[in-house]
């Protein structure tokens, strides 16, 4: 290997140095808009970029955005960036322009943003995702992607909206404080009613059933039409008996409390058939320990949506309940071969209860998908985490 002469070394320094000069001059020119164009080389060919080619007036619409907005390069150099969004990114204008937009881009987010860079189209993307500021802030964004000049077919610069999510985020999250808050009180509600229909119209219609049976039995033995009478009011009072304890039992069941999630379904399948003639198959696994109260309460409610849609809008021929522990998961499953819908039509699904049904899954930590298509019956799955034993060891 030959060594490099003293003389050719200093002049190969010298031309680095000059050209780190002539880069930083062009960085500074480009943030203060002393430049109209960037050249710029690729593997293929060379390229122009014009920053001087917006008129005045629209790049003073641009600068009064209320988002940030930015001309990105394909490799994503920032060719423009509005002071909108230095703000956002807590970085001076200068130190923005120039620069590559994957330095403001968290490191598990880059691969979703080169993939929407690749497939962007004239119609434009958009994508969520975390910007990095200045201060270490993370700035939660909506970015929006549009090729805005073209070479042929490829594009070669791209139009770039960034909205601040941060206040949608808070809202989202107080929206869901609130949800989860109107399911306590519903629930709260509900108890009471249960415990006052339980604890004094049961027992009124009990006290009223014992009542009409002493009446009968004073009517003389010739009096039939008085003793067919009395017959049917007995059997009418205690239907009204049996459908006000069954209303209670749904708005609040006691089983569930005290036996769990699996002895509810048991207790649940006989009544559901009996009373609209659909078939429920219900199969349920060993679970090694019970969920959370709060979690067995909002699969119990899953459950009614999924029947009363069962038994309201299916027109199934049977239904299957599947409750099982899948490694680090527990998952409800509701099948029906019913008519079944298209879930991105919701003015097919009128009163299905899907929104109440993801509220409280997402109060307690779940997911709920559905999966549906006309003629095809609907299944309905909801999937907890299953919680670990604090005195288990840490799985890897």
């Amino acid at each position: 290997m030959n060594a490099i002469q003293p003389s050719s070394a200093a002049d190969e320094l010298t031309e680095l140095r000059a050209r780190l000069e002539e880069a930083e001059e062009t960085l500074r020119a480009i943030g203060s808009g002393e430049v109209d164009a960037v050249v710029g080389t690729g593997q293929a060919e060379t390229q122009v970029y014009t920053l001087g080619s917006v008129s005045d007036a629209y790049r003073e619409l641009i600068e009064s955005m209320n988002e940030g907005a930015l001309m990105l390069t394909l490799d994503q150099m920032i060719l423009y960036a509005n002071a909108c969004f230095a703000t956002m990114v807590k970085r001076p204008l200068e130190q923005v322009i120039g620069t590559s937009f994957r330095d403001f881009i968290a490191d598990e987010d880059q691969p979703p943003l080169c993939a929407l860079l690749n497939l962007a189209d004239k119609d434009g993307s958009k994508v969520q995702m975390v910007l990095q500021t200045g201060n270490g802030t993370p700035l939660p964004v909506l970015i929006s992607i549009r090729p805005q000049a073209m070479n042929g077919s490829h594009p070669v610069t791209f139009g770039v909206v960034v909205t601040d999510m941060t206040e949608t985020r808070r809202n989202e999250e107080l929206l869901r404080g609130f949800s989860r808050r109107l399911v306590e009180v519903q629930e709260a509600e509900r108890e009471r009613v249960a415990l006052e229909l339980h604890g004094h119209i049961t027992q009124l219609l009990c006290a009223i059933l014992f009542r009409s049976e002493v009446l009968a039995e004073k009517f003389l033995p010739q009096d039939r039409v008085a003793q067919s009478e009395a017959k049917a009011l007995r059997e009418m009072v205690g239907e009204a008996a049996n459908a006000v304890e069954r209303i209670s039992r749904h708005l609040r069941p006691s089983v569930l409390d005290h036996l769990g999630l699996s002895a509810m379904l048991l207790s649940d399948r006989a009544e559901f058939s009996d009373r609209t003639g659909v078939p429920l198959e219900l199969n349920c696994g060993q679970l090694t320990a019970r969920l959370p109260a709060d979690a067995e309460l909002a699969f119990y409610r899953i459950l009614q949506e999924a029947l009363k849609n069962v038994e309201h809008h299916a027109n199934a021929k049977q239904a299957t309940v599947h409750l099982t522990q899948r490694g680090a998961f527990v998952e409800l499953s509701i099948r029906d071969d019913g008519v079944g819908f298209d879930p991105e039509k919701p003015s097919a699904k009128p009163g299905f209860g899907l929104h109440s049904m993801r509220e409280r899954a997402a109060a307690v930590g779940a997911s709920v998908s559905v999966k549906s298509e006309p003629g095809h019956g609907t299944t309905i799955q909801a999937q907890i985490p299953f919680p670990r034993d604090p005195a288990s060891p840490p799985t890897d």
